[in-house]
C-alpha cells in the first residue's frame, strides 16, 4: 500500500463495483450524468472515483429525492445517487455484505443473496395454514427513520475496515437535494434506493426485530422482507400481546408502527368458525384472503390464500392505460406484442405464481378490451362491433397463442 493510498481499496474492487452498477439500472442523481454518459470516459472516471476512495478525499454528493406515487395515494420518497456515487456504495457493499450474510436471520428475506419475495410469500402462506392469527406490521417512514448512532454501533460492532465506517458516516450525513433545488440536512435514516441502503436498514432490523424477536417471543415464527412483516400467532390474546410489545420496542429504537396500517387479522377458512372484522392482510403485493380452492377429491372449501391484490392491479391497469393502445393503430399487432410481453412477463412471473387465477380473472380481461379497442380503432369494420372485434381477437388468440405472453395457456374468448 502506498503513503499517498492509505485504504486498501484496489483498481479491481472499483471495476467489480462498475460491472454490478451496471447491471441494475441508469437513472442520473443530482449531476444529470446517466449510466451511458458516465461510460463514454470509463477509464478516467472509474479512475478518478478509485483515486479519491482509496485517498480517502472522497466525499459523497447530495442524494436526489424523486417522489414515487403509492396505490393510498401518498408518495415514497427515493433517494437517487450519481452513478459514481452508486459505484462507491457498491464497493463498499461488496466487502460488508460478505460479514454480515452469515448473522442474518433465515427468515430474512429482503434484499439477499439467494432469498426471494416469492420464498417469503411461500412461508407466509404455509404458516397461514398452521397459524389462526397474523401481527401485520407497518413501520411509519422506516428509511427515513434509522436512527445513526444505532446503526453505526452494529456497524463497528461486525467490521474492522476503518474506510468501511468512514465511508458509511459520511453516506448517512449526505444532505438530501429536493424536487425544488433544496438540500436538507440528514440526521437519521438512509435514502430509500441507494445501493447500501437494503444492507444497512436489513442490520439495523436483524438487531431491532429479528434477534429481540427470537429471545423474547421464539414460538412466533415471522417472514420479514425490509420492512415488511407479518408474524403468526397461535390466538388473538397472544397477537394483541406482541402488538403491544413491538410497540415499545420499535418505540425505544427510535422507530414508529403506523397505527392505522398494522393490524391483527384472522386466518379464515372452512375449519375456521369465528367471525372477526380483520379477514385480510397484503403482503410484498399480494393479498391473503379467504378464497375458495379445491381438494384433492374435488371438493370445494375455503381456504387462507395469497393472490394479487387489488393494488397491484390498479397500477397494472393503469399502466396499461397510459399505453393509449388505440392510438397506436397504424402499428401492426406485432409491434403491440413487442411493446407489451416484456412487461407482461414480468407480471405474470411475479404475479402469476400464486393463485393465477385471480390475475387471470382482473388483469388479462381489461387487456384484451385494450385490444379489442385497437382492433376497432385499426380496422373501421369493426369501429361500432364490440362484440365482433371480441370474436376477432378471440380468434386471432387461437391461432397465435404465442403472440401475447398472456394469451399462452388461457381460453381468451373467455377472457
Amino acid at each position: 500500500m502506498s503513503p499517498d493510498r492509505p485504504l486498501p481499496i484496489t483498481k479491481a474492487m472499483v471495476w467489480k463495483a462498475y460491472q454490478q452498477v451496471k447491471r441494475n439500472g441508469n437513472a442520473a442523481g443530482v449531476d444529470g450524468q446517466s449510466l451511458d454518459d458516465f461510460a463514454k470516459d470509463l477509464e478516467n472516471n472509474l479512475y478518478r472515483l478509485w483515486n479519491r476512495m482509496a485517498s480517502g478525499s472522497y466525499f459523497p454528493p447530495p442524494v436526489r429525492r424523486v417522489e414515487i406515487p403509492k396505490s393510498n395515494g401518498g408518495v415514497r420518497p427515493l433517494g437517487i445517487p450519481t452513478v459514481a456515487d452508486r459505484i462507491a456504495q457498491m464497493v463498499v457493499k461488496q466487502m460488508l455484505e460478505p460479514q454480515l450474510e452469515p448473522i442474518f436471520d433465515q427468515d430474512s428475506y429482503g434484499y439477499r443473496p439467494g432469498k426471494s419475495a416469492h420464498q417469503a410469500v411461500e412461508s407466509c402462506r404455509k404458516r397461514c395454514w398452521k397459524y389462526d392469527w397474523v401481527v401485520d406490521l407497518d413501520i411509519k417512514g422506516f428509511f427515513d427513520s434509522i436512527d445513526h448512532d444505532l446503526l453505526m454501533r452494529a456497524i463497528q460492532f461486525h467490521t474492522s475496515e476503518r474506510w468501511v465506517v468512514l465511508y458509511l458516516r459520511r453516506w448517512l450525513e449526505a444532505p438530501v437535494e429536493l424536487p425544488d433545488g433544496r438540500l436538507q440536512p440528514r440526521t437519521s435514516g438512509t435514502p430509500q434506493g441507494g445501493v447500501i441502503s437494503p444492507l444497512l436498514a436489513n442490520l439495523f432490523l436483524h438487531y431491532t426485530f429479528d434477534k429481540w424477536m427470537r429471545r423474547s417471543f421464539p414460538r412466533v415464527p415471522f417472514e420479514r422482507y425490509a420492512d415488511d412483516v407479518i408474524c403468526h400467532c397461535h390466538c388473538r390474546a397472544e397477537a394483541e400481546r406482541l402488538m403491544d410489545a413491538l410497540q415499545e420496542r420499535f418505540t425505544s429504537c427510535g422507530l414508529q408502527l403506523h397505527p392505522e396500517k398494522t393490524k391483527v387479522v384472522y386466518c379464515k377458512d372452512s375449519s375456521r368458525r369465528g367471525q372477526f372484522d380483520q379477514i385480510q392482510f397484503t403482503f410484498l403485493g399480494f393479498c391473503f384472503r379467504p378464497r375458495m380452492a379445491k381438494n384433492r377429491y374435488g371438493e370445494i372449501f375455503t381456504s387462507f390464500l395469497p393472490a394479487v391484490s387489488p393494488q397491484a392491479l390498479k397500477r397494472m391497469r393503469e399502466r396499461i392505460r397510459k399505453m393509449h393502445l388505440r392510438r397506436r393503430m397504424f402499428l401492426p399487432l406485432e409491434e403491440i406484442a413487442r411493446l407489451l410481453n416484456p412487461i407482461l412477463g414480468g407480471w405474470i412471473q411475479y404475479y402469476g405464481r400464486f393463485y393465477p387465477t385471480e390475475l387471470r380473472a382482473k388483469l388479462f380481461g381489461y387487456l384484451n378490451e385494450h385490444l379489442s379497442a385497437w382492433l376497432r380503432q385499426k380496422h373501421s369494420r369493426l369501429l361500432r362491433h364490440d362484440r365482433r372485434s371480441r370474436q376477432v381477437l378471440a380468434r386471432i388468440a387461437q391461432e397465435r397463442r404465442d403472440l401475447f405472453a398472456h394469451w399462452r395457456g388461457v381460453d381468451v374468448a373467455a377472457g
